[in-house]
């Protein structure tokens, strides 16, 4: 049984090289199930300041990852070119590149059976399922979505791909001690889509890849092998 191909969508602050290591433990669980692909958000990050909650402190159970080039999928504040999930705003910078970016890791990697993201990457992956459902991304074809700490944007804008339930199958992940995104706002994303699947964690704002979450994703993933 050849692997399901996965195209994985990182964090704010985070790359695709630190989004790969900080994965490290999630290959490990499912490497007879799933190939994971990395791709890079085209939206480079200042420094991080002293007030902002980047998404990699504590994203992720699999060791040291270097963040040395620091990408964001959008900004909420145009004007500071900086993110946050709890920012109300009329409209953000950048989203059109980072949906770009994707159709073109789909033509030169894929296809992809699935998408994975992580924190903004999966509010923005939530996105990309509503194009992919409204036939607006001719590209994708996803068969299903995991979806770890996502949130629905709190961007006005934004608001379009929330309309209707996506009736793609995806999975949900998110911890009860997430202090980054709290679980109500992964909790919030939920009616975006037809028949969500929940795993709920104890832990905080990382990917749970202990060997007590392995059925859950495998579960989830033979649905598509």
């Amino acid at each position: 049984m050849a692997p399901l191909r996965l195209l994985c969508v990182h964090g704010y602050r985070q790359s695709g090289s630190s989004f790969r290591e900080k994965t490290g433990a999630l290959r490990k669980l499912l490497k007879k199930h799933a190939e994971f692909v990395y791709v890079d958000a085209p939206l480079g990050v200042e420094q991080a300041s002293k007030k902002e909650v980047p998404d990699k402190e504590n994203d992720s159970v699999a060791g040291p990852g270097g963040d040395e080039d620091p990408r964001g999928w959008w900004f909420s504040d145009i004007q500071a070119r900086s993110f946050s999930a709890q920012q109300q705003c009329e409209e953000s910078l950048g989203l059109d590149e980072s949906v770009t970016a994707v159709r073109e890791a789909v033509k030169t990697h894929g296809p992809f059976d699935g998408i994975l993201g992580f924190s903004q990457g999966a509010a923005f992956v939530a996105m990309l399922c509503s194009l992919q459902e409204h036939k607006l991304e001719p590209e994708f074809s996803f068969r299903f979505a995991i979806l770890v700490a996502g949130f629905r944007s709190a961007c006005k804008e934004h608001e379009k791909f929330y309309i209707s339930p996506v009736q793609m199958p995806t999975l949900h992940v998110f911890g009860l001690e997430d202090r980054v995104i709290p679980d109500n706002m992964s909790r919030e994303l939920l009616p975006s889509f037809q028949d969500p699947q929940v795993l709920i964690h104890p832990g905080g704002h990382f990917i749970p890849a202990a060997s007590a979450h392995r059925q859950s994703y495998q579960d989830f993933l033979k649905r598509f092998q």
